[in-house]
Parts: C-alpha cells; sequence; structure tokens
C-alpha cells in the first residue's frame, strides 16, 4: 500500500511538472508567435519608410545633397540632443495640419498653372524672337537712314550747285543757294537763300515777282537736271519775264538740256529765236488752228500776209528747243 502511494505521489508531481513545462512551451510559442507578428509588422514598416524616404529625395534634391550629413555631431542635422519623441509628435501635427490643408485646396489650380508655366514659356520664347526681329529692323533702320542721308547729301549737293549755277546764268551778276536753316541739320529741310549783288536777301519776300520767278525756274530747272526726262512741256514760264531773261531761258534750255526736247507756250520773242520748230496758234472762222511757221520775231508772226505766205508753203525746217534734229 505504501508503494502505490509513493507511486501516485510521484505520478501527480510528474502530472504537475508536466503542466508546467506546457504552460512555459506555450508562453514560449505566445511569445514566438508575438515575435514573429512583430517581425512582419517591423519590415513593412521598414518597406513604408524606404518608400516614404525614396519618394522625400525625388520631391527635394537637397536630401541627396546633404545625405552624408545626417546625424553628424556639430552639423546642422545633428539630431543627438533632440527628442525623438517629441519630434515625432510634432511631425503628426504637422501632417495632420497638411491633411487638414489639402481639404481647403482646389486641385485643379495645379494644372491651370501647369498651363499657365506653358504659356509663360511660349510667351518668353515670343518675346525672345520679337526682340531678335526688332534689333534686326532697327538695324536695317539704322542702314536705310544711312542710304537716305548719303543719297540726300548727293541730290543736295548736285542740286544746289545747278541751282547756283542756272540762276547766275539766268541773272547774271546774283547767286542763290539751298542749305538747311540755321541750327539744323539736312535731314530736317533745307530752305533758299538768295545773294543779289553783294547782298544776302533774309526772305523771298523782298524780291521782285520777275526774281521769285527766276528763282522757282532755277530750281525747278536744277531738279530736273539731277534726273533728265526724254521731254518737258512748258506753259507760259516767261510770262513775269523781260525779253533779256527770256533770252537766258531759251539759251539755257539748248546748252544744258542737249538731250531733251521742250515744248514751250510763248509769247515772247526770246523764246522764238532759240526755237528750232516753231507752231503758231490764231483764230480763224471761229476756230483755233495750229499752224507751223519760220518766222522768229514778234512783229512777223502777227503780221496777216506772212501768215498767208507761210499758208501757201513757204515753211522752214527745224526741230523742238533743246532736242536733236527733227
Amino acid at each position: 500500500m505504501a508503494t502505490l502511494s509513493q507511486f501516485d505521489n510521484e505520478i501527480e508531481e510528474l502530472e504537475r511538472v508536466t503542466k508546467g513545462k506546457k504552460h512555459i512551451a506555450d508562453e514560449a510559442e505566445l511569445a514566438s508567435t508575438k515575435l514573429a507578428h512583430d517581425l512582419e509588422r517591423l519590415d513593412a514598416d521598414k518597406k513604408t519608410s524606404l518608400n516614404h524616404i525614396e519618394t522625400l529625395e525625388k520631391q527635394n534634391e537637397w536630401i541627396q545633397q546633404d545625405k552624408h550629413l545626417f546625424g553628424q555631431k556639430g552639423s546642422r542635422y545633428d539630431i543627438s540632443s533632440e527628442d525623438s519623441g517629441r519630434l515625432i509628435e510634432r511631425r503628426k501635427e504637422l501632417q495632420d495640419s497638411q491633411n487638414g490643408m489639402k481639404k481647403k485646396i482646389n486641385h485643379k489650380v495645379i494644372h491651370t498653372l501647369e498651363g499657365t508655366e506653358n504659356r509663360e514659356k511660349e510667351l518668353i520664347n515670343m518675346l525672345k524672337m520679337v526682340n531678335q526681329d526688332k534689333s534686326k529692323i532697327e538695324k536695317t533702320i539704322d542702314e536705310l537712314d544711312r542710304y537716305k542721308r548719303a543719297a540726300l547729301q548727293k541730290t543736295w549737293d548736285q542740286v544746289t550747285g545747278d541751282f547756283g549755277d542756272i540762276f547766275a546764268e539766268l541773272l547774271p551778276g546774283n547767286f542763290a543757294k539751298l542749305q538747311p536753316p540755321e541750327g539744323q541739320d539736312l535731314m530736317d529741310g533745307l530752305e533758299v537763300k538768295v545773294r543779289l549783288g553783294s547782298v544776302w536777301k533774309q526772305s523771298l519776300t523782298e524780291l521782285s515777282g520777275g526774281q521769285r520767278s527766276l528763282i522757282a525756274l532755277s530750281l525747278i530747272m536744277a531738279l530736273l537736271q539731277f534726273k533728265p526726262a526724254p521731254m518737258y512741256i512748258l506753259d507760259e514760264i516767261d510770262a513775269a519775264l523781260d525779253l533779256s531773261h527770256t533770252q537766258h531761258i531759251g539759251q539755257l534750255f539748248r546748252t544744258r538740256f542737249k538731250g531733251s526736247q521742250f515744248i514751250v507756250v510763248s509769247l515772247k520773242e526770246g523764246l522764238f529765236t532759240n526755237a528750232n520748230v516753231l507752231f503758231k496758234a490764231k483764230f480763224r472762222d471761229g476756230t483755233s488752228v495750229v499752224e507751223r511757221t519760220a518766222q522768229r520775231s514778234t512783229s512777223a508772226l502777227y503780221n496777216e500776209r506772212n501768215d498767208d505766205d507761210e499758208g501757201n508753203g513757204q515753211r522752214r525746217r527745224g526741230a523742238r528747243i533743246g532736242g536733236t534734229s527733227a
């Protein structure tokens, strides 16, 4: 009996020990399972952190540049003296604040901003092209201004020289020229200056009607001589002139315009004597008649007998004033 009781006690002790060991094994297995879950969570957190770090590096280029300074003592990234828990809490607060502000942000503005930025780039490129074209246009304008000044200078030099010479031929002993107004440039315009004898006139109003006519005619002839034409038609340009000046005009046509022809309407003998061919207009039987004539004097032109003789065939050959023989 004593032996059986002893065996029962030993069996109970073994069962108690077995239960204890099983309890320890269960706790160890539970702890192992918990650790496995913790490892999986940490691994997931690690992957999430790595993805977040990668995103931050893409969004902030300075991270790659200063990454080697993170955690170094004495650098601006030294966090050894900082409370990590407080920093994490602060980060959470800032994150929550950012998430709250996202609700108030119009996300369509981002697309509008992109379109505006692209438009800005296009406008900048267009402005660059416009500035380049502007520089080319300004360069062209400057070059044209130089050509214009050179052309005006050449024209002025020749016309003012011929103007003075022609006026001196029409009115010997006197002179005229073109010059810019006092204090101004050639590009601002020119004015006529006249010297009668040794006195320069201040204004054309000081001249007589005949002198002004000679000035105008001299200037016109100087301009025509600069760029001659094959034919000119002049109507009573000598109306305000006396016979001596009219004679000078006829000589001027012959000497200065040898390559041109002139058709001149005149009532004065000074031009008749320099004409190659003369035509007269008269009133006959209520009709104006134009006839060729050979008479050179004014009195003969108005002599009816000579007119009748010319009508019977007594005519002479000739050419127009200042032209080659016809």
